[in-house]
């Protein structure tokens, strides 16, 4: 998916192009080793997803983003950034982006504290777009931890019930998704009623984004995730499409038996074998479904017309690749 062509608005591209040097500006501290580390993943790329949320919602795509939309922009990326950087400790992941992982090349203690270095950077930048948006993003930041303890605290646990999956997600990913949409509609001066508009298509948004990465993970290859598949079901992460399959009569006691513990290669392919094979990927691709429309009902609330349809054509496009 290319979230910049998705959303077909004028201008997006030259404020992207605006935004990667303030990136690097922003955590650039004049110590070598480390502005190599906080630079690491920036220099890797990225689709730049929630700044592009930003900065959609902020200038509808038809006017030129002002400084406090790109600096809005900036701290949303700079949360998902160190995001990645925590995460990657706790998976012990060794590649990101296509280039090895933080973690892996500095050390786990380096990678928690060039997060911790990239949230005050963050939280900075927020302070500086005024109270509004620095409460705005404290809240956010404590609900992405609450989501990943919600995830952690369920490790391995073949009980896990589908509302502590759901928990889960809109704290790590849609709590963040839903604040670059408002951080942008407030910096872009939108009246209350559409903040709220753009709001809601942003959490709507990112558990689309979650539940699509959660049923890629089962159905995909390890070239097209750029990662092992079957890692969640490895790893004792048990997302929408396994726990409904567990649920499942008949497929539900064999996926029990392998479950509860780390897999092998060869009972991790076992595991998604009978994941596909269940009711478990066509119902989490329904559930998408449902928050795809609810996405889209937002948008109604959204004065633009180009970015209504631009927003609505991003939140579809996330099922393009889904099996029908």
């Amino acid at each position: 998916m290319n979230p910049t062509e998705a959303l077909g608005l004028p201008r997006l591209q030259e404020g992207l192009q605006r935004l990667e040097p303030l990136l690097t500006a922003s955590v650039v501290t004049g110590d070598s080793f480390l502005d190599e580390v906080t630079t690491h993943l920036i220099a890797a790329g990225g689709k730049r997803l929630r700044p592009l949320l930003a900065l959609a919602t902020a200038t509808g795509g038809n006017r030129d983003a002002t400084e406090d939309d790109l600096m809005g922009a900036v701290a949303v990326e700079l949360v998902h950034l160190a995001s990645l950087y925590h995460d990657d400790v706790i998976d012990e992941a060794t590649i990101r982006r296509n280039v090895e992982s933080v973690n892996s090349r500095f050390g786990n203690l380096v990678a928690i504290v060039a997060g911790d270095y990239l949230l005050a950077r963050s939280a900075a930048i927020a302070a500086s777009l005024g109270t509004d948006i620095a409460a705005l993003l404290a809240d956010t930041l404590g609900r992405l931890c609450q989501g990943q303890v919600t995830e952690v605290r369920s490790a391995f646990q073949i009980g896990r019930s589908r509302e502590d999956y759901v928990a889960s997600i809109a704290g790590k990913t849609a709590a963040l998704t839903a604040t670059s949409c408002r951080i942008g509609a407030l910096t872009g001066g939108l009246p209350g009623p559409e903040v709220e508009a753009c709001t809601e298509f942003g959490r709507c948004f990112g558990m689309v984004f979650q539940i699509r990465d959660d049923i890629l993970d089962i159905t995909a290859t390890d070239g097209q995730l750029k990662k092992p598949a079957g890692q969640d079901l490895a790893e004792g992460v048990y997302t929408l499409p396994a726990l409904i399959a567990l649920d499942d009569p008949d497929a539900g006691p064999d996926l029990r038996a392998l479950l509860g513990q780390p897999l092998a290669q060869p009972e991790r392919d076992k595991a998604r074998a009978i994941v596909v094979a269940s009711r478990g990927i066509a119902e989490s691709v329904d559930e998408a479904r449902a928050y795809v429309q609810d996405a889209k009902e937002a948008t109604a609330g959204i004065a633009e017309p180009e970015l209504r349809a631009g927003l609505s054509r991003l939140v579809a496009e996330l099922l393009s690749d889904l099996p029908s």
